[in-house]
């Protein structure tokens, strides 16, 4: 009878073992302007700086796929699929460009922008980090904002600027864009300068009801 009840016990824990990490124990949500407000603050210094201190484009979430992240991120955020043939070579296919409200039917016409560049990244803390751990973030796509397709022109008029010197163009979407910002700080613990933070706080005060989640990266 009692081993009849243990094993009873140990099926129904099983069964809700699935549901418990169905979320992640870390991930939170914030209001917009609270979640800036979480933000640690820290002047900004670029000494030392080189982009090749952040290895990408790698294998990716998957090396067996044979693409490496830049693809495996356009396969992800594809409205039409492309092609994929040998080499994870895309062809056909159409994206979603949200910075510029432009749709983009060839991925040689996408760059893959990482929301808070890598230069901007350097400034902010990553300078501190280990060369495995600046890997991780420049291949990021374990958060839906980190990485994101976009018109080749928009993310070079970005460049490594932060909001407070570059919002996207499509005017509609500078809320969104802001929230992608903090939530990718917030994640992997980047600092803001005090001017970046008056622009981040300025914007927010048109962002009613917007919220952030992020789960910090390990």
């Amino acid at each position: 009878m009692i081993n009849a009840v243990l094993r009873g016990l140990t099926a129904a824990a099983l069964v809700l073992l699935p549901a418990t990490f169905a979320t992640p124990a870390h991930a939170a949500t914030l209001p917009l302007t609270e979640a800036i407000a979480h933000l640690p603050v820290a002047t900004e210094s670029r000494d030392g700086y080189d982009r090749n201190k952040f290895r990408h484009w790698n294998t990716g979430d998957d090396p067996a796929d044979g693409c490496n992240t830049r693809a495996e991120v356009l396969l992800h955020e594809e409205v039409d699929p492309p092609t994929v043939g040998p080499g994870c070579r895309l062809t056909g296919g159409s994206w979603w460009s949200y910075y510029d409200a432009t749709v983009v039917t060839s991925a040689s016409g996408l760059d893959i922008d990482h929301m808070v560049p890598l230069a901007e990244a350097w400034d902010s803390g990553a300078s501190a980090w280990t060369p495995q751990r600046r890997e991780a973030y420049a291949n990021d796509q374990g958060a839906e904002q980190s990485l994101v397709a976009v018109t080749a022109r928009s993310n070079r008029s970005k460049a490594d600027q932060d909001p407070a010197q570059w919002l996207p163009p499509a005017a509609d979407v500078h809320c969104r864009y802001l929230t992608e910002w903090v939530g990718t700080k917030l994640r992997w613990n980047l600092a803001v300068d005090d001017t970046e933070l008056a622009a981040l706080e300025s914007v927010a005060s048109g962002c009613t009801d917007q919220t952030v989640t992020y789960e910090p990266a390990t």
